[in-house]
């Protein structure tokens, strides 16, 4: 089969692979349809994530249809249209049983990580009846690969560890895809503003369009202060970094209200400063989170009522042939105004 592969730093090809076979009875074997490019896998290239190595198959996204079950899998047969969840969880282990399916002792954050990924002709897929969702007839499959990450990333490493509440103002650092479902997602709870701050003019014309009530380029000066004056000089509740810099996270910590709440979403591949001379006193909470997917089921339900439209977060279409074109697209996004590619097989 086809399949990109990571070749260390900076490297990657596409390559011929032996196909997956079952390893576990409770494995799936998945001919991928559709899949896409993650931030993550741009860190990855960038050599930040020290977990996976040279040799493995990118990719953590996707939709596509069964192949083959192993004999322990009960939820799935050969030919069922599914999801395909970023994080792999058994359902038993002690994480599990707390719902946080990231720390799965036998799963986690696994695929195009330390097992191969689905940014290739087929994948398999662990602990297949709670890491797979099935797609209802006529389900938009180009839609659904937006909930195997960004979404459930952004609702709950953004939002729901954000603590965000109705009335409450908000400030994004970060207007890419996680951004932006960070963006969709806290309308849910109806805060009062929105604040989104991106480089890129264009990824703030969309923040606007999807519901940010003010939108500031970083790049200009006082942006801090621009951010103070709009909520009187008082801070924002709820600060959520999506992007994995240091820079960021530092105006994540100067915005910060009494009381409020940092929420890290941005993949960190180097130190960032904690001002505890500036916030010890201000009662703030910082929240960390690897996606754990809880939120998969709901945010279906969700889509399939037509509350959010995730169409609107895919700009661009390739092919398996193209997915060289397809990560030079998604890396140079200021140029090519890209914000989630599609790669379908």
């Amino acid at each position: 089969m086809k399949a990109l592969v990571y070749l260390g730093p900076g490297k990657k090809e596409l390559a011929e692979r032996p196909s997956p076979r079952i390893e576990a009875p409770t494995d799936a074997i998945v001919k991928m349809t559709k899949t896409t490019i993650c931030g993550t896998d741009l860190h990855i290239l960038k050599g930040d994530v020290a977990t996976c190595q040279p040799g493995r198959i990118l990719g953590h996204e996707g939709v596509g249809i069964i192949q083959e079950v192993g004999t322990a899998v009960t939820s799935f047969k050969s030919g069922d249209r599914v999801l395909i969840s970023c994080v792999s969880a058994c359902g038993r282990c002690s994480y599990c049983r707390r719902q946080m399916y990231s720390h799965c002792t036998t799963g986690g954050w696994i695929l195009g990580n330390t097992i191969d990924g689905t940014q290739a002709e087929f994948v398999r897929i662990p602990h297949a009846d709670s890491s797979l969702y099935p797609i209802p007839a006529g389900g938009d499959e180009e839609a659904l690969v937006m909930l195997s990450d960004i979404l459930p990333t952004g609702f709950e490493c953004g939002v729901l560890n954000g603590k965000v509440k109705p009335g409450d103002i908000v400030a994004i650092i970060g207007a890419g895809p996680i951004g932006l479902a960070a963006l969709l997602t806290a309308q849910f709870f109806s805060p009062a503003e929105i604040i989104v701050v991106d480089l890129d003019n264009n990824r703030l014309d969309v923040a606007k369009k999807f519901g940010a009530k003010y939108v500031l380029n970083s790049g200009d000066s006082g942006t801090v202060a621009a951010i103070m004056k709009l909520t009187g000089g008082r801070g924002v509740d709820t600060a959520i970094e999506a992007v994995g810099i240091a820079p960021t996270f530092a105006m994540c910590q100067e915005i910060i209200a009494p009381g409020g709440t940092i929420a890290n979403i941005g993949v960190h591949g180097a130190k960032v400063d904690l001002h505890l001379e500036m916030l010890w006193d201000r009662n703030i909470s910082i929240t960390t989170r690897l996606v754990d997917t809880v939120s998969t089921p709901m945010l279906l339900e969700v889509l399939r009522a037509k509350k959010i439209d995730a169409h609107r977060l895919i700009t661009h279409r390739f092919k398996l042939d193209q997915i060289f074109e397809a990560y030079e697209t998604f890396g140079n996004a200021s140029k090519t105004k890209a914000l989630k590619v599609i790669v379908e097989m």
